[in-house]
């Protein structure tokens, strides 16, 4: 469903990727792993045709994305959703109002129609009482929940998430990774963007590890955790690194 091959991107004079090549199939659910200012946000960017990478090829459902104008790139971005980090509710909008935003938007279907999609993808996350609530009123976790039902109400066939468990306690955490596996049961091809430890060995089918715009790995989960490499060692475990380096590593992911 993606591919990139050796894309390269450069934002002013720094260098943010250098040939990022991995594959997502239909209905896979990849994690891209990396610390803060990795380049793995940049990616979800680059899939949704924000960006338009220096050298390499992404193509979506088949679709070289990376030669097309922004109208076509319009009837792409149909099929996919993303998940914001921080939820990207609009505050004046009540729930329900946000996750049919886009439906309405788009016109093509009846009011009666919008409202049994939106009440559909509320109850699959939990929240269908909370339809007329303001996003004021709600929690982070549950704002969060609202984002998944926007993307699920949309019908798109594609979801991007962007560090969907930042900023949440355990519980909650827990609670948009049991999500992110029941929509792998319907057959949803997901990209989710993470430095969380916990929800990339939960959910991912196969790892992408990012570091300093370059692929350090790419695997199952459980050949990341078996992977002897001093770099990955360091981001599962940096007290296994020497206090210098743990010290540099703790300060860059910190940034």
């Amino acid at each position: 469903m993606i591919v990139l091959e050796g894309v390269r991107l450069t934002l002013g004079d720094r260098q943010v990727l250098e040939g990022i090549s991995f594959q997502v199939q239909p209905g896979e659910t990849k994690v891209i792993l990396g610390g803060s200012g990795s380049g793995k946000t940049t990616i979800l960017r680059l899939i949704l045709g924000l960006f338009r990478p220096d050298r390499g090829s992404i193509r979506v459902a088949g679709e070289e994305i990376t030669v097309l104008r922004e109208q076509d790139l319009a009837q792409i971005r149909q099929n996919m959703a993303m998940v914001f980090q921080g939820a990207a509710l609009f505050d004046s909008l009540t729930v329900r109002e946000n996750v049919g935003y886009r439906l309405w938007e788009q016109g093509r279907l009846s009011d009666e129609v919008i409202e049994q999609k939106v009440r559909e993808s509320l109850q699959f996350v939990g929240l269908e009482d909370a339809i007329d609530k303001m996003p004021a009123d709600l929690s982070g976790g549950m704002r969060k929940r609202v984002g998944i039902a926007r993307a699920l109400a949309s019908g798109a066939k594609l979801l991007l998430y962007d560090e969907p468990t930042a900023g949440l306690d355990p519980i909650n955490g827990f609670t948009i990774c049991h999500l992110i596996l029941r929509l792998k049961t319907k057959g949803v091809t997901q990209v989710v963007v993470t430095h969380d430890l916990d929800i990339a060995f939960r959910v991912a089918d196969r790892i992408v590890m990012i570091q300093d715009g370059r692929i350090i790995f790419e695997g199952t989960p459980e050949e990341l955790g078996g992977s002897q490499d001093p770099a990955i060692r360091g981001f599962l475990d940096p007290s296994c690194l020497p206090p210098e380096a743990r010290e540099a590593w703790s300060s860059r992911d910190a940034g």
